[in-house]
């Protein structure tokens, strides 16, 4: 059951974070792309380091 409600939240983050990223208009598409598929990918961590490393920098 805790482990359900883990991977729910973590989906529902990484898709705000993949929408989040799409929002940005500086960035070119392909690294935005490639930025998706990394926070996917690798999901709380990926999520983590946009939020804390990349996000404000972009």
């Amino acid at each position: 059951m805790l482990a359900t409600i883990v991977y729910i939240v973590g989906l529902v983050a990484a898709i705000w974070c993949v929408i989040d990223i799409f929002k940005k208009p500086k960035i070119n598409l392909l690294f935005k792309v490639l930025l998706a598929v990394a926070v996917l990918a690798f999901s709380w961590i990926g999520l983590l380091v946009y939020y804390f490393l990349i996000r404000d920098r972009i």
